[in-house]
């Protein structure tokens, strides 16, 4: 049984490392990522990890494993920052404030099935100041990330709590991977 990997993330393949997984190959997936009206956090983190997965072309020997990970407050979707503006207003809104990480993946087994586990992760960002703001936006980071924070670089010091899986918010929550790598019958390094 060989792995796919329905993604480009350098982080996604260092967290399935951690777990003893190593993609015999690595594609990446051509799907809409854009919200559909009325579509809640949930159900979107799942529908496009699923997409993600079932885009990329499987051989009979193949599983593919995608996933994605988004950024809720309430109802609201933070997807990736369009430019500095929306990345400012994005960190405005996260500031101070509880919000839910949600990291869906979804494994395509050798039946063509595809099956998923989602991940919800409470993070409570403390109060941030302008300056902070300034200093975040100037570092580039925050860019092309969802909610336009990387909890695994300078983004971590504006972490006050976390509640969930911290490989969740990096983008790959690796229990609920493990999980479904192993009820695929994938042996795990």
């Amino acid at each position: 049984m060989r792995l796919v990997l329905a993604s480009t993330s350098p982080r996604r393949r260092e967290l399935l490392a951690r777990i003893g997984a190593v993609p015999d190959r690595i594609a990446a997936p051509d799907v809409d990522e854009d919200v559909l009206p009325g579509e809640l956090p949930r159900a979107y983190v799942l529908r496009v990890a699923i997409a993600k997965a079932q885009a990329v072309a499987r051989e009979a020997d193949e599983i593919v494993l995608a996933g994605d990970t988004t950024i809720a407050v309430g109802r609201r979707i933070l997807a990736k920052p369009e430019d500095e503006a929306d990345l400012r207003r994005m960190l405005g809104l996260l500031s101070g404030r509880r919000h839910h990480c949600l990291s869906a993946i979804c494994l395509v087994g050798l039946d063509g099935k595809p099956r998923t586990r989602l991940s919800d992760t409470i993070v409570t960002f403390k109060r941030l100041t302008e300056q902070e703001i300034d200093w975040y936006v100037a570092s580039g980071e925050g860019m092309g990330k969802a909610g336009g924070y990387a909890i695994q670089g300078r983004a971590e010091a504006f972490v006050r709590a976390l509640s969930g899986s911290h490989s969740g918010v990096v983008g790959l929550p690796v229990f609920e991977t493990r999980a479904l790598l192993e009820s695929a019958g994938y042996r795990l390094g």
